[in-house]
């Protein structure tokens, strides 16, 4: 019984590694998409003078022309970084759903547990109990194959490059 309750604390452990992992890609995706957009923000606030005189008719100097070159590029990269920054998206969905696997596995595990357990009667003998609990153990042994087997799938990232994604 006590590998019984390992195996479930086992479980239970993997289910909140993925779920405090999950937070912390989150915190860092929002953490990334403010400084962003912010930096956008910024970008498109300085142009804005320049914009505004050329609007009204007015003359730019050289230099206001190579800021305002400048300032395009700056907010190109901005908005690359924050796509970037969205492909928290899919690595939080490949956690969740790795730890949604652990959870069914882990509902499975017991539910197997139950299957047999109610096998078992209270005049049962030791042999009988012994072979119960090899039944038990098969099936166990067997569905956390088949689960790790599933899980073994690493959550990745691909970083883009700036270059990697073309805005204007």
């Amino acid at each position: 019984m006590s590998g019984v309750a390992d195996h479930g604390r086992q479980h239970l452990t993997e289910v909140e590694t993925d779920l405090i992992q999950t937070g912390l890609l989150l915190e860092e995706a929002i953490e990334k998409l403010s400084f962003n957009f912010m930096a956008i923000h910024k970008a498109v606030e300085a142009e804005q003078a320049t914009i505004t005189q050329l609007l009204a008719g007015g003359e730019i100097s050289e230099e206001q022309r190579t800021q305002l070159a400048a300032l395009q590029g700056q907010v190109g990269g901005y908005v690359n970084a924050a796509i970037t920054s969205l492909q928290f998206q899919d690595m939080t969905s490949q956690l969740l759903d790795r730890t949604l696997k652990r959870v069914t596995g882990l509902r499975e595990f017991l539910s197997t547990m139950s299957a047999h357990g109610a096998e078992m009667l209270p005049d049962s003998d030791n042999e009988e109990i012994v072979d119960l609990l090899g039944k038990v153990s098969m099936a166990l042994a067997v569905q956390s194959l088949e689960l790790r087997s599933v899980l073994r799938k690493a959550v990745s990232q691909q970083h883009l490059e700036s270059g990697d994604i073309e805005l204007f």
